[in-house]
């Protein structure tokens, strides 16, 4: 009896939830072009010392699953040799033992030393502006607070250098922030930015901007008035939220402008309701800005993929 015949004859034949969305990402993702990009750089020195390095492709979908499930590199090489969902995934042998977490662990450092996972966005990104997935008409900003360890329990007996707080609303938050455009109908990003927690969102919103927008949309925290008169003046659609002042309040035109204006840009929040809820990414895994900005990268190309999985299979 093969392996895949065993699997099914373990479980009955029947597929669970993880079966099914492991299944439609799988068709969904462009493992041509992925592995096709890695290789290169993967299997660029050649040395026969020490055991047989680990297949490109199975530890790829390794760390995929890693994104997908919030796994760590221990609990990912205890459950890829538990869950039947995750061996059928990566295709590897019933007995196969040889991926342990130090070479899990390498991997990721490759993809974040390499800088590939953002060449890996910007993949995704050819291949859906190529689909007509992502126009160019008009971008939604927005920027969402991750959360980090403020502990100073540790060897230096302080917390990380490059992450800083905010403030919102009532409370203070410590972490980074990630910043998105994403495409005005399709809502799916094309532009990923990551700064620490402390700078302010408007700082950011030029680099969001792919530059051929007809029209811009985005919260309060973006508002500016000489943008805004620029906009108009170029013949573009400003469509961010006006912010009232204490002596300043909104009028009522303002206000039924600002409810019009929420409905497109509440488009921006479904990709990271996909990141932070579904796939439970709300507190940073790493410490620095270059480890946690390589995985939101991936968390980014992949929810674009996860959002057109149904349509699109390339």
């Amino acid at each position: 009896m093969n392996q895949s015949s065993l699997l099914e004859f373990a479980t009955n034949n029947r597929k669970i939830r993880a079966d099914k969305f492991l299944e439609e990402m799988d068709k969904a993702i462009p493992w041509g072009k992925f592995l096709g990009l890695i290789c290169p750089q993967y299997y660029k020195k050649k040395d026969n010392r020490g055991r047989k390095r680990a297949d490109l492709e199975t530890l790829l979908r390794i760390y995929f699953l890693q994104q997908w499930f919030a796994l760590s590199d221990l609990s990912a090489e205890e459950l890829i040799h538990d869950r039947l969902s995750f061996r059928r995934f990566i295709n590897i042998d019933i007995c196969e033992t040889s991926l342990d977490e130090t070479t899990i662990c390498k991997f990721r450092h490759f993809l974040e030393e390499h800088g590939l996972t953002e060449k890996m966005f910007a993949i995704v990104r050819k291949i859906l502006e190529d689909k007509n997935l992502i126009l160019q008409d008009g971008t939604c900003v927005d920027a969402t607070i991750i959360k980090a360890s403020s502990s100073t329990k540790n060897t230096g007996k302080k917390r990380d250098e490059e992450m800083s707080s905010t403030r919102k609303g009532a409370n203070y938050t410590f972490g980074m922030k990630a910043h998105i455009g994403s495409d005005a109908k399709s809502k799916l990003i094309h532009t990923v930015r990551t700064t620490t927690a402390k700078t302010h969102d408007s700082a950011v919103m030029d680099d969001l901007l792919h530059g051929e927008e007809q029209a811009v949309f985005g919260d309060k925290a973006y508002a500016d008035k000489d943008k805004k008169k620029a906009w108009r003046r170029q013949g573009r659609y400003w469509g961010v939220q006006d912010r009232a002042t204490k002596w300043s309040p909104l009028s009522s035109a303002q206000r039924k402008k600002n409810r019009r204006h929420s409905s497109v840009r509440a488009g921006v929040e479904h990709p990271f309701h996909t990141i932070k809820h579904l796939w439970h990414y709300q507190r940073v895994r790493y410490k620095g800005l270059k480890k946690n900005t390589a995985q939101i990268f991936s968390l980014c190309f992949l929810a674009n993929l996860h959002r057109v999985r149904h349509q699109f299979a390339p």
